[in-house]
């Protein structure tokens, strides 16, 4: 038969829906594998393939404030459903009458019977045996006496990040004690998001009597990871496009030397996440593949490699809205994996005498300035929709020639497929599913690129600069920034 796994997050009657969707594939026949407390989402993923399910579900609305909650689908490949597979569940959906079409049964029936059966110790341990096995090197943490401030923001990070802390020898990981229990109401982080300055305040403040090395602090369904790094006495927050480029060249340059790089490496990141990768996979020979923005893609293109017997190729694949994972032993990102890493990679360069701040200052150096603004453009209502519609339009329609001082060498349309040169109008094909995203290809490396967001009514313009000094790429980004403000709201 068919069976089902569910885990659910911190958040407020999260373990509700979670017991009731088990009720509900119970009553259908399902077989339903559950986890008995809260877990991160990347466990979900492991559980569905590590238990042969044909789906797994999630109860979680990862970093939102605490008045959202969610629910997140995955297929029995780990990853998150693809766009047709939601199609189909969403018909399926409309289909069903809400108050007579769904049938039901009881949760503590359901155990006796063993239609839902709780996900045990040994899968928990084999996903952490499986993230350890990730470590490049194995016995660093324990040679080294790292210092760690870590928050799990209220959520699921704060037993398995601990447990791989441990696992791994990190001797002094010190949890923010307001912010370590679960609680959906996030009491003292209303915005329990890493990419935030707020959600480190309560880390920032025990960090000056700790004097940590670094602060982690894990969303609450534990998928992404944010990091601060000491800088004498301050502490600098890391944005998810730096993290990532320090990984990628670490794992690299790392397993490189250690003979455990494969022949023909393959690193993923999406489409607006940095061109700082590129140029660092290719000092070392490896190859980057762009997909769309969804982890779900990155997923894929390791279930890809898999299909072709090939999966050990994939090193690493990150976001930069601070999503990592570097195996294919889950199918999302995983911020117990990244966690795990950025300690083992700080402790690394800490031998050296180096700081992470230190080690990105010198990639930048090498590989030029790289620097990276989000503008949000929020458009409510129906009219909003609208509006977000004719803005798209225009933009495909009436391409500037410039941006920012900088000629518009390309205009990649993610939603025809194509890619138009416009000095020649030479056009290449896209070879990524169709998406209504639109991207402005700059002299001197230098991009825009316009996405409306999936889940709220705004449109996003990811830019990217490049220079030979931090302030010559900042100055660069804000006259960028200042010609896209005027594009949309034109």
């Amino acid at each position: 038969g068919s069976s089902v796994a569910i885990a659910h997050d911190s958040r407020i009657k999260s373990d509700l829906f979670a017991k009731t969707a088990a009720q509900v594939f119970a009553a259908n026949g399902l077989t339903v594998h559950f986890y008995k407390e809260l877990m991160p989402t990347p466990m979900l993923s492991y559980a569905v393939r590590a238990l042969h399910c044909d789906a797994g579900v999630v109860v979680t609305a990862s970093h939102n404030p605490a008045k959202y909650n969610g629910y997140k689908v995955y297929g029995p490949d780990g990853c998150q459903l693809t766009l047709d597979a939601s199609e189909q569940v969403l018909q399926n959906i409309e289909q069903t009458d809400l108050f007579s079409g769904v049938k039901k049964m009881d949760f503590d029936a359901a155990l006796q019977q063993g239609l839902i059966c709780y996900i045990g110790d040994d899968v928990i341990q084999a996903y952490l045996d499986a993230v350890y096995s990730q470590s490049v090197h194995p016995e660093l943490l324990r040679q080294t006496d790292l210092r760690v401030v870590y928050t799990p923001l209220h959520g699921t990070g704060n037993k398995p990040v601990r447990a791989i802390l441990k696992k791994a020898g990190v001797k002094q990981v010190i949890v923010v004690p307001s912010q370590e229990l679960p609680d959906g109401n996030f009491p003292t982080a209303p915005y329990p998001n890493p990419e935030i300055r707020q959600a480190f305040e309560q880390a920032l403040l025990l960090a000056k009597t700790e004097q940590p090395d670094l602060l982690l602090a894990t969303d609450p369904d534990c998928d992404r990871v944010g990091i601060a790094v000491r800088s004498g006495d301050e502490y600098v927050l890391m944005s998810g496009n730096e993290v990532g480029a320090l990984l990628l060249d670490y794992i690299l340059r790392e397993r490189k030397a250690a003979g455990t790089l494969p022949a023909h490496p393959v690193a993923v990141k999406t489409i607006v996440t940095t061109d700082l990768a590129q140029k660092i996979a290719d000092s070392y020979g490896c190859e980057v593949r762009n997909v769309l923005t969804g982890f779900k893609f990155i997923g894929e293109q390791i279930g890809l490699l898999e299909q072709n017997g090939q999966a050990d190729r994939y090193i690493f694949g990150f976001e930069e809205s601070y999503g990592y994972l570097s195996g294919g032993y889950v199918r999302d990102k995983d911020a117990v994996d990244a966690s795990l890493l950025i300690c083992e990679m700080a402790a690394f360069y800490k031998q050296q005498g180096k700081t992470l701040l230190q080690v990105m200052d010198a990639l930048y150096q090498q590989y030029g300035y790289f620097v990276h603004t989000q503008l949000n453009f929020a458009f409510e209502g129906i009219s909003g929709m609208e509006k977000m519609q004719q803005i798209m339009t225009r933009l495909r329609e009436q391409v500037p020639a410039s941006v920012g001082g900088l000629t518009v060498q390309a205009v990649c349309d993610y939603e025809s497929s194509q890619k138009r040169e416009t000095a020649t109008g030479a056009v290449t094909p896209i070879t990524l599913p169709k998406s209504n995203v639109i991207s402005y290809l700059l002299k001197h490396a230098a991009s825009a690129i316009v996405r409306p967001s999936g889940t709220e009514p705004k449109i996003k313009v990811y830019v990217t600069a490049v220079g030979q000094s931090h302030e010559q790429a900042q100055q660069c980004s804000q006259q960028i920034a200042a010609d896209m403000t005027a594009l949309l709201q034109a």
